[in-house]
């Protein structure tokens, strides 16, 4: 006997509402992309056609507007956490004037406009602009998909919107406050005090506890509810101190991306959340507001409708034109800054609403606001698409593309307690386009082969796959059975062509009086791929500072591009500062390739290794050092190695660490010519950037110093 259920219009039974949303979640992206129409928009029409003023499957009630309202402040937090934060600091001056150029134009054009061509008060006419001055990252999704967010002009454009949004917001306070007559000196301060408590709060206080948390919690799940947590905290804060939620989401995303790695199950999970339900959502919910009814009840709201939309779009095309002029970005840029401002949604909902509540806008003004956010939501989506492509095609054509192809990472796992920690490290210091060429490697010694641990080393295996699925990242297990555990890994390296080893200490293990012990000395001894030595006492991502210890003559040996393009990766995929100490030589070289590649980085002079204990004084709480080794009687080695595992022993031992052994050439002649050589090339030009980066410095460099030297010296003139 079938159970009755209540199927009239509109539908209030949640299992019915949401398999309705489900379905458009799922079908719509489907059906839109095939007329070439962003799913964006399709979900945002799908809304329309459900909505209480299209069909009326479901109204846009308290329930929708909780979702819509989630997956707002998730747009914005996923902006946060996403932005390169070097790149954000390097354009902090042109995101403020970005920021200042999309306030002030529409500004001026809205308040013209409300007065004169719609003949609204000064003060109603103030709120409209404001409206026009904000605007909502929807398109950035679609940027993100298509690998262009961290594009210059999207980190200017994100930056920006902080600026616009909270100025577009406080015009909307004060101008509400001016109509119920309480703008008093008090007011000002109220308002200015709880502004910067909050910003103190969520920009200091959430990187603690993040720390923290991230420290004592290691299992996934806690992780991603106390992520969920920090975004609404950090909305009800905002709104606490009587600005939008939108700015604490986004700036709890800013204050925890250096927690979490770019690179990692926990930011796919966050990534996967957001796109398949909460975004979706809110599009579908922001869709629902469409009235179509008002349209053909009289020419009044098509008039203010066609006069709202064109002021928009013309105002936010000015703003990023005058940034493309200004800054001398390309065309696609400017299309990304255009596609990123013009969507008008959250902040210009906020407003219209408010401003409807309080009589300040009336109906005509409601309904135009909502074809105003269909329209620059649609057109942002188009434009934004098509700069990313162009963007996205240019630096895949671009030497600086990551490709990855050459690069076959090797983990050689033993114990549960380490496996995690050298997972994450391979998954943050990989290329970008490496899914699928890392090696988890177990091997059973023959004579010790039981039942038992032949499971324990399934599992060990199953784990490490696991743990790079929730990265999006496919771990090729492998399982070997062999007498002895260095022919075992030396045999997979041969076999596979292992590029990069990462192998790990136990937590309560030294570094024995044998420097590494004899697994370790055995594969730098019999094997050239470069060899990452790795100890962890504390979670990768909750490292603020990694001390990078470069010797002299280390930019000489051929695996020198190879393995700082994996020190960037870590500094750029963990959002850790990297302080570089080396000497000018090598020095030169960094800071050429932090000039084209920025990350988070200084650099510091360091000549003498026998001063390497002062390095002891500088290493703080949440810091881990990295040494660049090197093997015996190679260019770059230095007696002073020798002593390290001691030094370590001895002084660093409650840190984390990792001892790095680069590829090195066969003879110490003619290093350059080797690096340059037609052997190597291909493997540096997958590298990306930073490996023709380097290239490219050193062959000019090298080409400067053979002028010079053939430069006939020019006899002294007698006076």
């Amino acid at each position: 006997m079938f159970i009755a259920l209540d199927l009239s219009l509109p539908i209030t039974n949640p299992t019915v509402q949401f398999l309705i949303l489900f379905v458009i979640i799922l079908l719509a992206p489907i059906l839109f992309n095939k007329i070439r129409i962003p799913s964006l928009i399709g979900l945002i029409i799908a809304g329309a056609v459900i909505g209480p003023y299209g069909l009326g499957l479901m109204l846009r009630d308290s329930n929708m507007i909780m979702l819509g309202n989630a997956g707002l402040l998730y747009i914005m937090f996923l902006a946060g956490i996403e932005i390169d934060v070097a790149e954000f600091k390097r354009n902090s001056g042109k995101s403020l004037m970005f920021g200042m150029l999309t306030f002030s134009i529409p500004m001026l054009i809205g308040v013209f406009t409300g007065y004169y061509l719609l003949r609204m008060t000064w003060i109603s006419s103030i709120l409209l602009a404001s409206m026009f001055a904000s605007h909502t990252l929807v398109a950035y999704p679609i940027i993100s998909k298509l690998g262009a967010g961290k594009n210059r002009a999207v980190t200017v454009a994100i930056g920006g919107t902080m600026i616009t949004d909270t100025l577009a917001l406080l015009v909307l306070a004060v101008i509400v406050a001016m109509d119920g007559g309480v703008v008093t000196p008090a007011f000002w301060g109220k308002m200015t005090l709880s502004m910067i408590v909050f910003a103190l709060i969520v920009i200091f206080l959430f990187p603690i506890i993040g720390t923290w948390f991230f420290k004592k919690f290691h299992d996934s799940t806690s992780q991603f509810i106390f992520i969920m947590t920090i975004v609404f905290l950090g909305g009800f804060l905002a709104e606490l101190a009587g600005i939008e939620a939108i700015i604490g989401a986004f700036l709890a995303g800013l204050s925890m991306n250096r927690l979490i790695p770019h690179v990692s199950s926990l930011m796919n999970r966050i990534d996967f959340v957001g796109n398949a339900i909460f975004i979706p959502i809110f599009l579908i919910s922001v869709g629902m507001l469409i009235d179509y009814r008002a349209f053909v009840s009289g020419w009044e709201t098509i008039k203010v409708a066609v006069v709202m939309t064109v002021v928009a779009i013309l105002a936010k095309y000015l703003a990023a034109l005058a940034t493309q002029k200004i800054y001398g970005y390309t065309n696609a840029e400017r299309m990304l800054i255009f596609g990123l401002s013009n969507a008008q949604a959250a902040a210009t909902l906020a407003a219209v609403m408010v401003g409807h509540r309080v009589g300040l806008l009336d109906d005509s003004i409601l309904n135009g606001t909502i074809v105003m956010i269909l329209v620059t939501c649609t057109i942002a989506s188009f434009r934004a698409q098509k700069g990313a492509v162009e963007v996205a095609f240019a630096e895949g054509m671009d030497p600086g593309n990551d490709t990855g192809n050459e690069e076959r990472i090797l983990i050689p796992v033993a114990n549960r307690e380490t496996l995690k920690d050298l997972i994450d490290l391979s998954l943050v210091i990989k290329s970008k386009n490496n899914r699928e060429n890392l090696y988890a490697l177990n091997i059973i010694k023959s004579s010790e082969s039981t039942p038992h641990i032949e499971k324990e080393s399934r599992k060990l295996l199953e784990e490490a796959v696991k743990l790079g699925t929730g990265a999006d990242t496919i771990i090729q297990p492998l399982s070997r059975y062999d007498m002895n555990i260095l022919n075992g890994i030396l045999g997979v390296v041969k076999k596979y062509n292992i590029t990069d080893i990462v192998m790990g200490l136990h937590q309560k293990q030294e570094i024995s009086e044998s420097f590494l012990g004899n697994l370790v000395e055995g594969v730098l001894e019999k094997c050239q791929s470069s060899l990452f030595v790795y100890k962890a006492l504390q979670p990768l991502s909750t490292i603020k500072r990694r001390l990078v210890i470069i010797p002299p003559d280390a930019d000489k040996e051929i695996g020198f591009p190879l393995w700082l393009s994996k020190i960037w990766n870590l500094g750029r995929n963990s959002g850790a500062r990297l302080s570089f100490y080396a000497n000018e030589e090598v020095l030169d070289i960094l800071r050429y390739v932090h000039k084209v590649h920025p990350v988070d980085a200084d650099f510091n002079e360091l000549n003498d290794w026998s001063e390497f204990l002062r390095l002891t004084k500088e290493i703080g709480k949440n810091e881990a050092l990295v040494i660049v080794m090197s093997r015996l009687r190679k260019i770059s080695y230095d007696p002073v190695m020798r002593q390290i595992p001691d030094y370590i022993n001895k002084h660093f031992g409650n840190i984390n660490f990792m001892l790095l052994y680069p590829v090195q050439s066969a003879s110490g002649e003619n290093y350059h010519g080797d690096m340059i050589n037609a052997s190597l090339v291909t493997s540096i030009h997958s590298l990306g950037g930073i490996g023709e980066t380097i290239l490219s410095f050193i062959k000019e460099n090298d080409h400067r110093k053979r002028q010079n030297e053939q430069a006939p010296e020019l006899p002294d003139q007698e006076e």
